[in-house]
Protein backbone atom coordinates (compact mmCIF):
# COMPACT_ATOMS: atom_id res chain seq x y z
CA UNK A 1 0.00 0.00 0.00
CA UNK A 2 2.71 2.43 1.05
CA UNK A 3 4.27 1.64 -2.36
CA UNK A 4 1.69 2.90 -4.70
CA UNK A 5 1.08 6.12 -2.70
CA UNK A 6 4.83 6.64 -3.17
CA UNK A 7 4.38 5.92 -6.69
CA UNK A 8 1.81 8.37 -7.09
CA UNK A 9 3.23 10.65 -4.96
CA UNK A 10 6.39 10.80 -7.25
CA UNK A 11 4.58 10.66 -10.44
CA UNK A 12 2.27 13.34 -9.50
CA UNK A 13 5.26 15.61 -8.92
CA UNK A 14 6.80 14.59 -11.85
CA UNK A 15 4.25 15.68 -13.98
CA UNK A 16 3.94 18.81 -12.36
CA UNK A 17 6.95 19.43 -12.68
CA UNK A 18 7.21 18.60 -16.30
CA UNK A 19 4.31 20.51 -17.24
CA UNK A 20 6.36 23.37 -15.66
CA UNK A 21 9.00 22.72 -18.10
CA UNK A 22 7.58 23.07 -20.86
CA UNK A 23 5.12 26.10 -20.38
CA UNK A 24 7.42 28.63 -17.73
CA UNK A 25 8.53 31.75 -19.84
CA UNK A 26 11.95 31.91 -17.44
CA UNK A 27 14.35 29.07 -19.36
CA UNK A 28 15.94 29.15 -15.25
CA UNK A 29 12.49 27.98 -14.03
CA UNK A 30 12.54 25.71 -16.37
CA UNK A 31 15.76 24.06 -15.81
CA UNK A 32 14.86 23.47 -11.98
CA UNK A 33 11.57 22.15 -13.04
CA UNK A 34 13.78 19.53 -15.27
CA UNK A 35 15.62 19.02 -11.91
CA UNK A 36 12.35 17.92 -10.00
CA UNK A 37 11.65 15.56 -12.60
CA UNK A 38 15.12 13.83 -12.99
CA UNK A 39 15.01 13.98 -9.33
CA UNK A 40 11.16 12.45 -9.33
CA UNK A 41 12.35 9.60 -12.09
CA UNK A 42 14.84 8.84 -10.06
CA UNK A 43 12.85 7.62 -6.60
CA UNK A 44 10.62 5.85 -9.18
CA UNK A 45 14.12 3.79 -10.36
CA UNK A 46 14.59 3.55 -6.48
CA UNK A 47 11.23 1.69 -6.11
CA UNK A 48 11.94 -0.81 -8.69
CA UNK A 49 15.03 -1.64 -7.28
CA UNK A 50 17.67 -0.25 -9.92
CA UNK A 51 20.10 1.46 -7.92
CA UNK A 52 22.10 1.76 -10.63
CA UNK A 53 19.94 3.32 -13.42
CA UNK A 54 18.83 5.84 -10.20
CA UNK A 55 22.57 6.67 -9.51
CA UNK A 56 23.23 7.32 -13.14
CA UNK A 57 19.72 9.33 -13.53
CA UNK A 58 21.17 11.92 -10.10
CA UNK A 59 24.62 12.11 -11.41
CA UNK A 60 24.57 12.36 -15.21
CA UNK A 61 21.26 14.04 -15.88
CA UNK A 62 20.07 15.53 -12.85
CA UNK A 63 24.00 16.74 -12.58
CA UNK A 64 25.60 17.47 -15.69
CA UNK A 65 23.87 18.13 -18.36
CA UNK A 66 21.62 20.04 -16.66
CA UNK A 67 24.54 22.17 -15.26
CA UNK A 68 25.18 22.54 -18.88
CA UNK A 69 21.66 23.47 -19.47
CA UNK A 70 22.21 26.47 -17.42
CA UNK A 71 25.40 27.53 -18.49
CA UNK A 72 24.14 27.80 -22.46
CA UNK A 73 21.45 29.22 -20.64
CA UNK A 74 23.52 32.01 -19.09
CA UNK A 75 25.57 32.04 -22.33
CA UNK A 76 23.28 32.83 -24.70
CA UNK A 77 21.73 35.50 -22.42
CA UNK A 78 18.50 36.13 -24.21
CA UNK A 79 16.34 39.05 -24.28
CA UNK A 80 12.59 38.58 -23.49
CA UNK A 81 11.92 39.55 -27.41
CA UNK A 82 13.66 36.55 -27.97
CA UNK A 83 11.76 34.29 -25.59
CA UNK A 84 8.69 35.14 -26.75
CA UNK A 85 9.51 34.26 -30.62
CA UNK A 86 11.30 30.82 -28.89
CA UNK A 87 7.74 29.94 -27.33
CA UNK A 88 5.59 29.91 -30.46
CA UNK A 89 8.30 27.82 -31.53
CA UNK A 90 7.83 25.43 -28.72
CA UNK A 91 4.51 25.31 -29.26
CA UNK A 92 4.84 24.07 -32.88
CA UNK A 93 7.78 21.88 -32.81
CA UNK A 94 6.40 20.26 -29.64
CA UNK A 95 2.87 19.09 -31.01
CA UNK A 96 4.87 17.42 -33.98
CA UNK A 97 7.09 15.77 -31.69
CA UNK A 98 4.36 14.87 -29.71
CA UNK A 99 2.47 12.94 -32.88
CA UNK A 100 5.32 11.68 -33.67
CA UNK A 101 6.07 10.24 -30.45
CA UNK A 102 2.60 8.76 -29.85
CA UNK A 103 2.56 6.95 -33.37
CA UNK A 104 5.89 5.41 -32.51
CA UNK A 105 4.36 4.43 -29.43
CA UNK A 106 1.83 2.90 -30.79
CA UNK A 107 3.99 0.76 -33.42
CA UNK A 108 6.07 -0.38 -30.67
CA UNK A 109 2.66 -1.66 -28.73
CA UNK A 110 1.39 -3.67 -31.99
CA UNK A 111 5.07 -5.02 -32.70
CA UNK A 112 5.63 -6.13 -29.00
CA UNK A 113 2.14 -7.60 -28.80
CA UNK A 114 2.71 -9.46 -31.78
CA UNK A 115 5.50 -11.43 -30.22
CA UNK A 116 5.51 -13.16 -28.08
CA UNK A 117 6.44 -12.37 -23.95
CA UNK A 118 9.59 -14.28 -23.88
CA UNK A 119 11.19 -12.99 -26.56
CA UNK A 120 11.28 -9.24 -24.56
CA UNK A 121 13.97 -10.25 -22.17
CA UNK A 122 17.21 -9.68 -24.16
CA UNK A 123 19.67 -9.75 -21.05
CA UNK A 124 20.64 -12.54 -19.12
CA UNK A 125 22.41 -10.66 -16.30
CA UNK A 126 19.99 -9.83 -13.73
CA UNK A 127 18.03 -6.89 -13.93
CA UNK A 128 19.27 -3.38 -13.30
CA UNK A 129 22.94 -4.58 -12.85
CA UNK A 130 25.93 -2.66 -14.59
CA UNK A 131 26.03 -5.85 -16.89
CA UNK A 132 22.63 -6.27 -18.10
CA UNK A 133 22.49 -2.38 -19.00
CA UNK A 134 25.62 -2.62 -21.27
CA UNK A 135 24.31 -5.61 -22.80
CA UNK A 136 20.96 -3.66 -23.70
CA UNK A 137 22.85 -0.53 -24.52
CA UNK A 138 25.54 -2.18 -26.80
CA UNK A 139 23.83 -4.88 -28.56
CA UNK A 140 19.69 -4.56 -28.32
CA UNK A 141 19.78 -0.41 -28.34
CA UNK A 142 23.03 0.41 -30.35
CA UNK A 143 21.70 2.00 -33.26
CA UNK A 144 19.28 4.58 -30.90
CA UNK A 145 22.54 4.96 -28.94
CA UNK A 146 24.77 6.29 -32.09
CA UNK A 147 22.10 8.81 -32.63
CA UNK A 148 21.51 9.75 -29.88
CA UNK A 149 25.40 11.53 -30.03
CA UNK A 150 24.63 13.00 -33.64
CA UNK A 151 21.61 14.60 -31.62
CA UNK A 152 24.17 15.51 -29.30
CA UNK A 153 26.35 16.96 -31.59
CA UNK A 154 23.81 18.58 -33.52
CA UNK A 155 22.69 20.66 -30.41
CA UNK A 156 26.23 21.34 -29.49
CA UNK A 157 26.70 23.15 -32.89
CA UNK A 158 23.53 24.71 -32.27
CA UNK A 159 24.55 26.46 -29.19
CA UNK A 160 27.83 27.35 -30.03
CA UNK A 161 25.99 29.26 -33.60
CA UNK A 162 23.60 31.03 -31.14
CA UNK A 163 25.72 31.68 -28.38
CA UNK A 164 28.53 33.25 -31.54
CA UNK A 165 28.66 37.17 -31.11
CA UNK A 166 28.60 39.08 -33.83
CA UNK A 167 31.88 41.47 -33.99
CA UNK A 168 31.05 44.90 -35.87
CA UNK A 169 33.51 45.73 -38.33
CA UNK A 170 35.86 48.01 -38.43
CA UNK A 171 36.04 51.16 -40.49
Amino acid sequence: MAEAVFFYLFTGAMLAAAWSVVFNRQPLYSVLSLLVVMFCLAALFVMLQAYFVAALQVLLYAGAVLVLFLFVIMLLNLAPEALARMRVFTWQGGGALLGLWLAFLLARIFAASAQDEGALSAASAPRGSVEAVGQLLFEKYLIPFELTSFIILAAIIGAVTLGKREVPAKR
